[in-house]
């Protein structure tokens, strides 16, 4: 009698420890939980290495300068690595890194070392849903179920994708999902989703937060569903239709979903840094993305990144209509402008980068992943876009991203 119930226990055991072991560790790289005495850190080394590309000689000193400048964000903000680009006039004319893409083997960042962009995908998703609005493929402003008539939830019927994609929708972001066993797979982030149609169970059954145009709600969920009426209206994979829109089309050979690109010798390794608070550092968990393609499962490198910014410039890539369109927010109903200028995909703001160039129009989006953060701004003024990545994390987003500030000033006031 005694074996059966000590098999039951030991059974119920293991799964207990199955269940919970992944949610431990979401508290602990969240910082709310102790690690285990087993997780190693390790300092992040003294010397760091660099690589810096010009690609126009006019800007050679102008790049020394700006790698100078990312050596000093590195570490202010403890970060293994930094890596950031530029493009002017649709052409990559500087790339530059500075720091360890893994630290144990001793492997310096590169200009093509891919890094978690985060949200930053919802830029990516974003200029794809431009390009089907230019093929006539779907249209922002209707509802949703004209493109996906068999919703698993009927409060989704009449969202429009302009509503998702501005986060006006009334969408969950991660904590507030109310689908109890998707909001553990959040957190475990252990499940592969290879169809985006197919994550949109982890938030199927969760309430909407309010009546869709009434107010703002940040919500990486609704950019997944927003992925998944885009694979319906353009009858091919999501990942495919992005691969064709954009990544082809602009040559972006590091970008993809993280997942498919897991073992890409160019991706860095991830560390947890207590948001930049300490200098030695612990490799990040193994995770999966997927369930959050669209909104913040890409990986790329800044490279990339400024094409991507620049083809939007581009009236042979992107119409201008189409993009005026996506960069002119919408007012909720009560006639507020969202937070940031939120429109579609993109945040638009005004910048005072110096006492020369003030009130510059900054369209952006950054990132934060595991272990990793991203940032994309395009200055339509100035036919500009710099991007940067990092393979850590910082409290203050800013702390990382203001060095594109400064570097945007040296190209734009010692430029050619």
């Amino acid at each position: 009698m005694l074996k059966p119930i000590l098999i039951a226990t030991s059974i119920l055991l293991t799964l207990l420890f199955y269940f919970a072991y992944p949610a431990y560790q979401f508290f602990v790289y969240a910082g709310k939980a102790p690690f285990s005495p087993h997780v190693q850190f390790m300092d992040i080394p003294e010397d760091s290495p660099t690589a810096s590309k010009t690609y126009l000689p006019e800007y050679q000193v102008i790049g020394e300068q700006s790698l100078t400048l990312l050596q000093d964000t590195k570490q202010n903000i403890n970060a293994p690595a930094i890596s950031a680009a530029v493009a002017i006039d649709g052409k990559l004319v500087w790339a530059g890194a500075t720091g360890w893409a893994d630290i144990k083997d001793e492997k310096p960042v590169t200009i093509n070392s891919q890094f978690r962009i985060g949200s930053t995908s919802k830029a990516l998703t974003s200029i794809t849903l431009a390009t089907m609005v230019d093929q006539g493929l779907i249209d922002i402003n209707k509802p949703i179920n004209t493109y996906y008539s068999e919703l698993p939830n009927k409060n989704w019927q009449n969202l429009t994708s302009r509503q998702l994609a501005s986060h006006t929708a009334g969408m969950p972001h991660y904590k507030e999902n109310t689908d109890k066993l998707g909001l553990y797979k959040t957190m475990a982030l252990q499940t592969r989703y290879t169809d985006v149609q197919d994550a949109l169970e982890v938030f199927d059954s969760s309430d909407l937060l309010f009546q869709p145009g009434e107010q703002y709600s940040y919500s990486s969920l609704g950019t997944v569903l927003l992925s998944a009426v885009m694979q319906q209206a353009a009858d091919k994979p999501f990942t495919q239709l992005v691969n064709d829109s954009v990544i082809e089309p602009l040559n972006l050979t590091s970008t993809g979903a993280g997942y498919l690109l897991k073992n890409s010798d160019n991706l860095v390794n991830f560390y947890w840094n207590n948001k930049g608070a300490q200098s030695s550092v612990t490799e990040w968990r193994d995770v999966d993305l997927s369930h959050r393609l669209a909104g913040g499962g890409f990986v790329s490198t800044p490279s990339d990144l400024v094409k991507m910014g620049s083809a939007f410039l581009q009236e042979d890539f992107v119409s201008a209509s189409t993009r005026d369109q996506f960069w002119t927010p919408e007012p909720l109903s009560d006639g507020t402008m969202p937070p940031h200028n939120y429109s579609v995909g993109w945040r638009v703001i005004q910048h005072d980068i110096s006492d020369e160039l003030k009130n510059v129009t900054v369209v952006n989006h950054g990132g934060v992943s595991r272990g990793s953060q991203s940032w994309l701004m395009i200055l339509p003024e100035h036919n500009m876009s710099v991007a940067l990545n990092i393979n850590s994390n910082t409290k203050v987003f800013w702390d990382f991203a203001s060095v594109s500030m400064d570097i945007a000033k040296l190209f734009l006031l010692n430029g050619a």
